[in-house]
């Protein structure tokens, strides 16, 4: 009972604000036509360095432990994952009262530390589920799935690698969780592409790579269903117009160039009005990126669809002050502990289906 409640508060109010928003996406003939619309919420977060405080001897975590450089100690711990805690219990609470269906994230150290995040007061009664393998990365941080288990049904997951001509080159894992939301099978590759380090230039070639696995990926849902509902989410470390997303993954910008097999990407034009996830040297970039298949891009209402995208920059998320105010109130700045969120802001799309 608990359950359908939810559902039917949900689907009150999004009688009152969908119908107009999907009729300026073009998803419905010009007469007015009133819907009632089930909503969910998929978003992605870059955790910033969630790390614990035990000294891993596999991987290179000595910069976050408490006699690392940047004394991460358990109340510093403590303070990191009831703040990450809370900023994803409020993402998508505007439009959907149980918080998002799943959360990808990217930066965190293990399982262990998923665990601890879920179990935090802000989350615990959402009992919020966990995917995660480990990665080869060095500095050990990996990416993974939280879902609500009454909102997303996972049926499979797989972790894939990344191979690049650099053999001595070790990064994140790329996860596929597929499952059911709203009763429709749905496939979700999460991502956290390699890094700038060197230079965007002279690292390009690594994240190029990591696009290539990406598009593969899809390609191979496509294959076995030519219709594929796929959401691919992650810090990719590249723009959206950046090669590696826009020619190698081949994630568009307008919606309606977007044909059967093709991704389209959410957030693009979010960034051409200068909104962005995170900001570096007083500019503006949105490497956290959110793309779906032309299914979830073009399908009838009746069928799950993209309703809009959103970068969550909260003003409790943003630095109120001092040199880098209006960015994302972050964990450190310039190797000083500020007791903030990430570098990153969180990034979201609704999926809305009507209710027949």
């Amino acid at each position: 009972m608990k359950t359908n409640y939810s559902i039917t508060v949900l689907v009150s109010f999004a009688l009152l604000i969908c119908t107009a928003s999907v009729a300026q996406n073009n998803s419905t003939p010009t007469t007015e036509k009133k819907l009632k619309l089930n909503v969910s919420c998929v978003a992605f977060y870059n955790q910033e360095n969630l790390f614990d405080t035990i000294n891993d001897p596999k991987i290179d975590d000595e910069e976050y432990l408490p006699n690392g450089p940047m004394k991460w100690g358990t109340m510093k711990y403590i303070a990191k994952i009831q703040h990450m805690s809370y900023a994803i219990s409020q993402i998508g609470l505007d439009v959907c009262p149980q918080g998002i269906a799943m959360i990808g994230v990217s930066e965190i150290e293990n399982r262990g530390v998923l665990e601890d995040l879920v179990k935090q007061p802000a989350l615990a009664k959402r009992s919020l589920e966990i995917v995660h393998y480990d990665s080869p990365d060095r500095r050990g941080v990996d990416v993974g799935l939280l879902y609500n288990p009454r909102l997303f049904h996972v049926t499979n997951s797989k972790s894939y690698r990344l191979h690049t001509a650099d053999t001595a080159f070790l990064t994140r894992d790329q996860l596929m969780v597929s499952g059911y939301l709203q009763g429709e099978k749905v496939h979700v590759i999460v991502n956290h592409w390699p890094s700038r380090t060197g230079g965007e230039e002279r690292s390009r070639p690594k994240r190029n790579a990591a696009a290539a696995l990406t598009r593969s990926i899809a390609d191979s849902l496509f294959r076995v269903d030519p219709k594929a509902k796929i959401i691919i989410m992650g810090d990719l470390n590249d723009d959206p117009f950046n090669e590696s997303c826009a020619n190698i993954l081949g994630a568009k910008k307008n919606i309606d160039d977007v044909k059967p097999g093709d991704l389209y990407n959410t957030l693009w034009k979010t960034l051409d009005k200068g909104i962005g996830s995170l900001a570096y040297a007083d500019q503006w970039n949105l490497f956290d990126q959110i793309i779906v298949s032309d299914e979830l891009a073009h399908s009838d209402p009746s069928s799950l669809k993209l309703w809009k995208a959103e970068v969550f920059n909260k003003p409790f998320l943003t630095q109120q002050e001092g040199r880098y105010k209006g960015t994302p109130l972050r964990t450190h700045a310039g190797g000083a502990w500020t007791n903030g969120y990430s570098d990153h802001y969180p990034t979201l799309i609704y999926l809305v289906k009507e209710v027949k």
